[in-house]
């Protein structure tokens, strides 16, 4: 039987502004509440969404000093009234919290709402687990909830080689689409066709006129999925074909929508976030993340982690090293008792 401490070590964000404010400290541990388990985390991931509240303050941040963090791989020590469906010792992994009152995942413990999570895959350990949850939730709500890829499709992936990109790759693929996607070096290029891109290419050698023409004859892509934000949403409506469909997870920013209007465009914004935020449609997350975990079982996916290592007393500096564009793949940080191969 596992013993529940009454404080856990934690990474609490003081203030907002530089990683500085993000420091090692002692909290509370919180026991669950109806409907809600009580994790032992083993690791956690980082998302740009983390270092976006830290440097940038509300609507979505904590209430100071708080405790920052979406992705988390761990095991249940605890059940909440209600719960079922899980047991204690369940290996488990989700986005459960991490913005406004809902304490996130650089902790030790953490209660977490049991509709948000799932099992881990039998295949994973727990860092190769937490890398999943986020960008697998965004990619797949944007790519099968929202723009419905089916077997055939040409589709085209922005930024294939980064956190939300190199998962979208694969749930393509397992939606039986043939997969092109864009990167910005060679080196990226053999991880995007590692992962199972059918074709790469370098954003810095060839326009998307040029890429559409020889790789869809002029037609354009039936599905875009803009993974990167910025330019690369004109970039999507340039490479979509006459009424195709456009995703994007990074638009707060003011767009020029004349192309997508005059090529009958459907654009989809993906805030996989919301159900966190506002107690809506939580369940689906759940059953994403079976999904997702099904398909590392059936060895159709596996996560793509940064090589730096990070512990929570180091969680700054892991939001640093992906703030600054340093990282490929996805950030973890190793909470405790850390087992890198599935047991």
């Amino acid at each position: 039987m596992t013993t529940i401490p009454s404080e856990m070590s934690a990474a609490v964000l003081h203030g907002f502004g530089d990683p500085e404010n993000l420091r090692p400290g002692r909290v509370p541990v919180q026991p669950p509440r109806r409907g809600e388990v009580l994790v032992k985390i083993h690791a956690a991931s980082v998302n740009p969404v983390d270092w976006k509240i830290r440097r940038n303050g509300p609507p979505m941040a904590p209430a100071l000093p708080g405790i920052q963090g979406c992705d988390m791989a761990g095991e249940i020590v605890a059940l909440g009234e209600g719960v079922t469906g899980f047991a204690v010792g369940d290996r488990v992994f989700g986005s459960p919290g991490g913005v406004k009152t809902v304490d996130g995942t650089y902790a030790e413990y953490m209660r977490a709402d049991a509709r948000l999570i799932a099992r881990m895959p039998a295949e994973l350990g727990f860092r190769e687990a937490a890398a999943l949850p986020l960008v697998s939730i965004t990619a797949w709500e944007g790519l099968i909830d929202r723009a419905r890829v089916q077997p055939g499709e040409r589709v085209l992936i922005h930024g294939g080689a980064g956190g939300v990109g190199h998962v979208a790759i694969q749930i393509a693929k397992a939606a039986g689409a043939h997969v092109t996607t864009t990167v910005s070096s060679p080196e990226k290029a053999a991880i995007a066709r590692d992962l199972g891109a059918d074709e790469t290419v370098n954003y810095r050698e060839e326009s998307v006129e040029t890429y559409v023409a020889r790789l869809t004859g002029g037609r354009g892509f039936d599905v875009v999925m803009d993974a990167t934000g910025g330019k690369d949403l004109v970039t999507s409506f340039a490479g979509a074909r006459l009424n195709g469909r456009v995703v994007t997870i990074v638009s707060q920013f003011p767009a020029d929508l004349t192309l997508m209007h005059l090529k009958g465009l459907d654009l989809h914004v993906v805030f996989m976030i919301i159900p966190v935020l506002h107690d809506v449609g939580r369940e689906r997350h759940g059953e994403i993340m079976r999904r997702i975990a099904a398909l590392v079982d059936s060895g159709r996916m596996k996560p793509l982690l940064d090589p730096a290592r990070f512990d929570l007393a180091h969680a700054a500096d892991a939001q640093a090293h992906l703030e600054q564009g340093r990282a490929t793949g996805k950030v973890v940080i190793d909470v405790a008792g850390v087992i890198d191969v599935a047991g």
